[in-house]
């Protein structure tokens, strides 16, 4: 349920959430024809925005949607909403949709796109849980790997996702990790994923089925300044079951350590790469 702090923009106007509507003929519900982005905002500033709208140019260009309106507008409509807000910490959710359209998947029947931007308090985890680390398993639903609908684009259409969280939720795991096609690890249902062996940073190529994540970026960019050795590489659930630590990280989760994968335990967690890149990560949310 959002909070009472929620507010959305939408059609130029700041209105709270029980005003905000879209039409039952938007193809973002009916099919999942649209894309988003999430950000985190800190003292009314957004976290790496131009890294997260020219994210969403890059969706939007591959699912051949237009953008609603010009860029420059976008950052006006976020800024007016992060003025209206109560919250000085929160959580953005921009969603550009096909728009309004006829029964039928044609996206030509839909005329004129729709924007709508969500501002609101982030759920957080409790922190006793991130302390004691994630239980993890392997899905059995793959992820694709750009044969199909590119992980890489930001789309409304989670339902992959959404199958491998809920196979989570029967196991009472906290998290599912999935596999590509190929049978190598992509990420988690909502998050990268990171695995340290010997010192080493290792996480997925996103050629292998992941979200080109933001927070996952910053958490590279932090470990190449604690001279952190990392490789991007082919991983499989062998390489997560002899991890030394394993952590996922996203937007709106951060970094979360993770004690174990399918009931194994990793040697540490959280371990010592682990804190530093989260106290790294931490630090650089709150300079903007």
């Amino acid at each position: 349920m959002y909070s009472t702090d929620a507010r959305v923009w939408k059609d130029n106007a700041i209105l709270l959430p029980e005003q905000a509507t879209i039409s039952v003929f938007d193809h973002g519900l009916l099919y999942g024809d649209g894309c988003f982005e999430g950000m985190r905002f800190f003292n009314k500033k957004i976290f790496r925005l131009d890294d997260h709208l020219q994210r969403l140019q890059r969706s939007a260009a591959a699912l051949t949607l237009d953008l609603p309106m010009p860029i420059s507008d976008i950052y006006n409509a976020l800024a007016a909403l992060l003025a209206s807000t109560p919250l000085n910490d929160g959580y953005l959710r921009l969603v550009i949709t096909r728009g309004v359209g006829s029964l039928g998947l044609d996206p030509s029947r839909c005329k004129t796109p729709d924007m709508f931007i969500i501002a609101d308090a982030l759920q957080l985890m409790p922190i006793e849980r991130i302390e004691a680390g994630l239980s993890v398993i392997t899905a059995s639903v793959r992820r694709g790997n750009g044969d199909g609908l590119d992980p890489r684009i930001k789309s409304l259409n989670y339902l992959n996702s959404i199958l491998a969280r809920l196979q989570a939720n029967v196991a009472g795991a906290d998290e599912a990790l999935m596999l590509n096609q190929q049978g190598f690890i992509a990420e988690g249902s909502a998050e990268n994923i990171f695995l340290v062996r010997d010192g080493m940073l290792l996480t997925p190529c996103d050629t292998d089925g992941a979200l080109a994540g933001i927070t996952r970026d910053t958490v590279l960019q932090c470990a190449a300044e604690l001279n952190i050795p990392i490789r991007e590489q082919h991983l499989t659930p062998y390489d997560a079951y002899t991890a030394d630590e394993c952590f996922l990280t996203g937007t709106g989760a951060g970094l979360l350590p993770v004690r174990c994968i399918d009931g194994r335990p990793l040697k540490h967690c959280p371990g010592d790469l682990y804190q530093r890149l989260h106290d790294a990560f931490h630090k650089r949310q709150r300079q903007l």
